[in-house]
């Protein structure tokens, strides 16, 4: 069955961006892309009121085109047989508009959680694993996941379901290039950034002996349109923040960036930074957010920022910079609805026609 085209199917958003408590908003959130014309909602995890697979499942109820995928989840949270059939119950749920996306995870919640720290071998076991269990195969394995004797959902399941990484340093990406089907970069990320990013990943897949231009990489981009100056402290500045919070997190950024250790050590050091417990972007104030974006050099904050024109120019950028797609994060449809009325004027029909809102 052929995938459902959109009328900007390279074009996905991030549902529930950031924080949340109401789960629901991203009921409405879904049905205004899909009558927009995006071609995919990404679902991010947190261990509050953001289990991906229930959401995924509102998604799918609510919408008919509109292609659904993790971006992402854990591949240690779960039991790989409760994550191949979460996966094959959201591609049959869906009509085949389900995608896995998966991702190393962060450190020290992992030594909070008392979950292993996920190495490559751990996400090319599992790749395999996932890929054998909805082909219908039975599988034994005895390895870095676990040891699972036996493993098998049923003879009559062959689902072909998109499996993407979620990951943006050097390393990773290039071994993702060699297993998974596409790759989901992070929010800001530069241009030049970005377009090493997308030449390491062709390189990589190449080397491989995979059609580099198979494995499909998505950018991620911060939209803020028009913003008044809450929203862009809580859109952008609040966002880019949460990200420096997180041991080890930071500094892949920087570093794929080439930006300043210096400037995160004095981030991390500052007095406001340091006391507040928690997520940034979850319980900081607004003054607290206004003393936090003088720590941040206006570099380190790329985005889409501006007026509906100056923001559709941006998601052009991406694709100058050799992504395959591009994920809106930030904001939510209604508020990037302009933006879409923009590019459209400028958008580049002959190099999407045809495609599907399948990612990869």
């Amino acid at each position: 069955m052929q995938a459902a085209s959109s009328e900007f199917p390279e074009l996905g958003f991030y549902g529930l961006p950031g924080h949340t408590r109401t789960p629901a908003d991203l009921l409405d959130e879904v049905r205004t892309a899909e009558a927009l014309g995006v071609g995919s909602v990404w679902l991010s995890e947190r261990f509050d009121v953001k289990e991906v697979a229930a959401l995924a499942g509102a998604a799918a109820a609510v919408t008919s085109k509109l292609f659904i995928g993790t971006g992402a989840t854990n591949i240690n949270t779960r039991h790989p047989l409760l994550t191949a059939s979460m996966g094959t119950t959201l591609h049959r749920l869906s009509s085949r508009r389900f995608a896995l996306g998966v991702a190393r995870g962060v450190g020290i919640r992992s030594d909070l959680m008392g979950t292993a720290k996920v190495s490559n071998t751990h996400l090319q076991d599992f790749a395999v694993m996932m890929r054998q269990l909805w082909r219908g195969e039975r599988v034994s394995y005895d390895g870095v996941l676990g040891k699972f004797p036996y493993l098998h959902m049923a003879d009559w399941i062959a689902d072909d379901i998109p499996l993407l990484f979620v990951g943006f340093g050097e390393k990773s990406l290039t071994f993702a290039a060699t297993v998974f089907d596409g790759v989901i970069l992070h929010t800001f990320i530069s241009d030049e950034a970005l377009a090493r990013a997308v030449q390491s990943v062709r390189d990589s897949a190449a080397q491989a002996g995979r059609d580099a231009a198979s494995v499909k990489i998505w950018s991620v981009l911060a939209v803020a349109h028009e913003p008044d100056e809450e929203q862009y402290l809580r859109y952008i500045v609040a966002r880019m923040a949460t990200y420096l919070q997180a041991p080890q997190y930071g500094e892949l950024l920087v570093q794929l960036n080439g930006w300043e250790q210096a400037v995160l050590d004095r981030f991390r050091a500052d007095e406001v930074v340091k006391n507040i417990f928690g997520a940034i972007d979850s319980v900081a104030t607004l003054d607290q957010l206004r003393h936090i974006r003088t720590l941040l050099p206006e570099h380190w904050l790329p985005a889409a920022v501006g007026n509906a024109a100056q923001c559709a120019q941006r998601i052009n950028d991406q694709f100058a910079a050799g992504a395959d797609g591009v994920i809106l994060h930030a904001s939510r449809p209604h508020e990037f609805a302009p933006v879409l009325d923009a590019y459209r004027d400028i958008r580049d029909h002959a190099r999407f026609a045809g495609r599907s809102n399948r990612p990869c």
